[in-house]
């Protein structure tokens, strides 16, 4: 579509924000008489605020219009709730809002993702921005994506983005529906909302610290001890301040502080690379957390006993039978996801081919690979398109000669 055929939104009047449960009741009358699917989108503050929660939700239905909800203040969706709940939900990226919406009790039976329709129809860019502008002629600007949604009160502008993200969405699921029909894949792409909506959280990590930043550099235990006390005492602060934890100190300061691992208050004060707004404020807390490491008999292992596999690249040395199994198995469902027009971690999780080619199924069988990626947890039409050719390329690598080692070259 050229640059001449794209069209820009009209004027629209100035939104405003529902604060109140008088607004929020009549906001929720006005969507139970509107028609068709509700339109869904939340804001956060991620990277200014600690917690996860959404400072703005946006809902848009036919024959209702457009209404902005003020989550801390109105506190309890359950009418709405009440109202949309069995109706589809359009959203851009649903895995994305969907933790944040439950928050508030708003939780869908059925949603059409149209970032995920997108990824099916092999579009090149995905973002909403690009996707409308491509499928609707639509320019829709999005300068306002990484703001700070905790700010009150919000500025127009962000509010005029806020709404224009609901806006033309189900306009766009619409179109990319028959998109989707024309190219066979209507049913592929409910099978992927489905698993969408049905998708469990994540557990919290047994020790969340370890996700520190340049970590795994440390060697000796002390240390460790070190970036695990003081990534506790930045994440206590930046839960109680409701601050995004690098906002106070960056994750290169601690590990600075940790690969120093200073003998006094003096010491770590000095360190010039330890710096953040809290580097200097909270003195007294970050040298509490290197005593307690300095200390304690609660020394961290190096290694954890995880379930994660070797990296592919050390394949060829650990598991070479594998390495050539994952190598012919990637080749084979490149050329699925070409001939497709599916990307490649869409047609299958990348996880999911590592672990059946590290352990292949055997007896090695059409079926017995279509159970270990069920296992897995591969939905039935990538399992349809994809175990077939997993299989014939396995069997393609136990045929393979064997590369001749150094004595035999």
């Amino acid at each position: 579509m050229s640059d001449d055929e794209l069209t820009e939104l009209p004027h629209v009047p100035v939104r405003t924000v529902i604060t109140t449960v008088d607004d929020f009741h009549d906001a929720v009358e006005a969507l139970a008489l509107g028609t068709g699917p509700v339109a869904v989108d939340a804001e956060r503050a991620s990277g200014f605020r600690y917690s996860q929660r959404a400072y703005l939700i946006q809902v848009y239905r036919r024959g209702a219009g457009t209404f902005l909800f003020d989550p801390p203040a109105i506190g309890e969706f359950a009418p709405l709730q009440e109202v949309i709940g069995d109706v589809e939900w359009v959203l851009h990226a649903a895995s994305q809002d969907l933790a944040c919406l439950r928050e508030v009790g708003l939780d869908p039976v059925t949603v059409f993702d149209t970032e995920l329709g997108a990824r099916l129809l092999g579009l090149p860019r995905v973002g909403l921005g690009t996707v409308v502008e491509d499928l609707l002629g639509v320019h829709l600007a999005k300068e306002h994506s990484a703001a700070d949604w905790s700010t009150r009160p919000l500025p127009a502008s962000w509010l005029e983005y806020a709404a224009l993200d609901v806006e033309l969405l189900i306009d766009l699921r619409d179109s990319m529906a028959v998109l989707l029909q024309e190219k066979g894949k209507l049913e592929i792409a409910a099978q992927e909302f489905a698993a969408v909506v049905a998708r469990e959280e994540k557990a919290p990590l047994a020790e969340p610290w370890r996700r520190l930043t340049g970590v795994s550099a440390l060697r000796a235990d002390r240390h460790l001890a070190a970036a695990r006390e003081l990534w506790l005492a930045r994440d206590e602060l930046a839960r109680t301040t409701d601050i995004a934890p690098g906002r106070l100190v960056p994750d290169a300061s601690l590990l600075v502080a940790a690969k120093a691992l200073p003998t006094t208050r003096r010491e770590l004060a000095a360190l010039k690379q330890f710096s953040g707004r809290a580097s200097r404020t909270e003195m007294d807390r970050w040298w509490a957390a290197i005593e307690r490491a300095l200390t304690t008999d609660d020394i961290p292992v190096q290694r954890r006993a995880t379930d994660t596999l070797p990296p592919p690249r050390s394949w060829s040395d650990r598991n070479p039978e594998a390495d050539a199994r994952l190598k012919n198995a990637r080749a084979a469902l490149t050329a699925v996801s070409e001939e497709h027009e599916i990307p490649l971690e869409n047609l299958l999780t990348p996880d999911f081919l590592r672990r059946v080619a590290w352990n292949a199924p055997d007896p090695l069988s059409l079926e017995t690979v279509s159970d270990a990626l069920r296992s897995l947890g591969a939905r039935p039409w990538q399992i349809e398109l994809t175990a077939q050719p997993i299989l014939q390329a396995f069997v393609d690598a136990l045929q393979q000669p064997e590369a001749p080692s150094e004595d035999e070259s």
